[in-house]
């Protein structure tokens, strides 16, 4: 491993007459000769460390290193060999949770992976209001950090990592990072959108308040909507290093765009709407026990399941005429998540119940009812989707498309020389291809070149951890990377107007979903 951190043991010869370098030398010319080339600094804490334990240790010695971006930096002296026991931590820290991982830096073994909820969520599940929350005021600010902190704390409590990991990899994207470091993140969201800081590059774990005993490596950012995690992301698919092209898109209330190969790499990020994350939606929820997250619908009936049923199959739900299968899965459904309302959609479309505009017909089935001055289905027991809510998510979705066709139209290509289509995030893990491909949120392609990418976020921040000459990779990455800003792109709400269909305005792009849609609807005239 060439990893951000290292332990090495040493055996030093005693001093004598004839060789009285002082320990400090000794060491540094031990290490020299066990082969590490690069400059290592010994801070005061660990000199005076060195008397009397090298003499109570035999003079044998374990040192472990961190690398500061410059040099080895040593953390830590111990008596004996402890170099079996060499730890790190890869974190990805989202918006809703952070992500943690504790690996075996000799051997690149996961250890451990444990999740917490980021308690930035206490001032708002979106990250706009905890940004207007603390703008100019240091001491909301301060506790904006403080939970940013402990929420990663809190994953270390978890892992039993406090006292054992040398170095750690954040991956999070700039406003997150800018709440880490305890800086005022308004920048990000206000034009002309100069941030803080994009490179903070290593920071001193016990300059962050993180009980960590060597360094904070934060992957940068290319733009203040464009940030680390995306970069890592870069790292873990090594879009960058391919001959074929690939489209990278991590989705969510932000959309995040990357389009390119070896030769070059387009970038862009824009809004794309909450209602991926259940957000709008009159019963949306997040992807957590209760959310339907699956729906079917075959011979006028609608089936469900519900994250967190015992069986696979056993949180389904029947509705015919207004009736209802008993449910056996012991977890009722407490409304609907981003997968699901992508299932549902794509199958009230292939069945008719809604129109290319997404608009119901409710001569199609009984099940499609007027709630609130608005026509309604009732997917699950008292749970209604609206006519707003479809309204609401198909423009979610022509947004995303909208922002893929533009970065092919600025590099000149088409969406058939475009060799793999990454997701990344928890949509893409989820989301089922074929809805995606239905309501014309992903393109109409192979479906094995279709790729989840899963948390590309928290990968990437593994592999830094454990190779240490990706830090070139990075610096190449944004040096080759050009954003483009989509709100200053003249017809980007008129492209967007064409998408604003089922699964698009242009049906012809999407064949695959004409033929199913043949298949479910004998009789429809296309």
């Amino acid at each position: 491993m060439n990893g951000l951190s290292q332990k090495r043991y040493l055996e030093l010869p005693l001093p004598t007459e004839d060789d009285p370098r002082s320990d400090q030398q000794r060491i540094l010319d031990s290490l020299a000769a066990a082969g590490v080339e690069e400059r290592v600094h010994i801070p005061v804490h660990i000199l005076r460390q060195l008397y009397p334990l090298l003499d109570n240790a035999k003079w044998k010695i374990t040192v472990s290193l961190a690398w500061n971006g410059e040099n080895w930096e040593m953390v830590e002296i111990e008596e004996g060999d402890t170099t079996a026991q060499h730890y790190g931590l890869a974190v990805d820290l989202g918006s809703t949770t952070v992500v943690a991982r504790l690996l075996d830096c000799n051997s690149g073994e996961i250890l451990k992976e444990v999740s917490s909820f980021n308690k930035q969520i206490q001032w708002g599940t979106d990250i706009l209001s905890r940004i207007f929350y603390c703008k100019d005021n240091k001491e909301k600010l301060e506790e904006v950090r403080r939970a940013t902190v402990e929420s990663i704390c809190e994953c270390m409590d978890k892992l039993d990592a406090s006292h054992s990991a040398l170095s750690m990899v954040i991956a999070g994207n700039t406003t997150m990072i800018h709440f880490l470091l305890g800086m005022d993140a308004f920048c990000v969201f206000y034009t002309p959108h100069a941030v803080h800081a994009d490179r903070p590059g290593f920071q001193l774990a016990r300059d962050l308040d993180i009980p960590l005993k060597g360094y904070v490596y934060c992957y940068p950012a290319k733009s203040n909507y464009l940030g680390g995690d995306i970069i890592s992301g870069m790292i873990d698919t090594e879009l960058y290093k391919k001959n074929e092209i690939s489209v990278f898109f991590d989705i969510g209330t932000n959309g995040e765009l990357v389009i390119g190969n070896k030769e070059f790499l387009l970038c862009g990020a824009g809004a794309a709407g909450p209602a991926l994350e259940g957000g709008v939606v009159r019963t949306g929820m997040r992807a957590e026990a209760g959310a339907v997250d699956e729906v079917k619908i075959r011979d006028g009936n609608i089936y469900v399941h519900v994250i967190g049923s015992h069986k696979e199959d056993s949180g389904s739900h029947e509705k015919n005429s207004g009736n209802h299968e008993d449910n056996s899965s012991g977890e009722e459904p407490q409304g609907i998540c981003g997968s699901g309302i992508i299932d549902l959609i794509a199958e009230l479309f292939l069945e008719g119940w809604i129109d290319i505009r997404g608009k119901f017909s409710t001569e199609k089935s009984p099940l499609i009812q007027e709630r609130d001055n608005q026509l309604c289905v009732e997917y699950a027991p008292g749970l209604y989707f609206y006519q707003k809510d479809i309204d609401e998510f198909i423009r979610t979705k022509s947004a995303a498309h909208t922002m893929v066709e533009i970065m092919l139209r600025e590099s000149g290509l088409d969406l058939d020389q475009a060799d793999r289509f990454y997701v990344a995030g928890a949509f893409g893990k989820h989301v089922s291809k074929e809805s995606a491909i239905t309501i014309g949120m992903y393109p109409d392609m192979d479906r094995d070149h279709i790729i989840n990418a899963g948390n590309s976020s928290l990968e990437g921040a593994q592999k830094l951890l454990l190779n240490r000459s990706l830090l070139t990779d990075i610096d190449q990455i944004l040096e080759e990377m050009v954003y483009i800003q989509f709100a200053e792109v003249e017809d980007f709400l008129e492209l967007m107007v064409a998408v604003q269909a089922l699964p698009h305005t242009d049906y012809k792009r999407y064949p695959t979903v004409m033929k199913k849609l043949k298949e479910r609807q004998k009789d429809i005239k296309l």
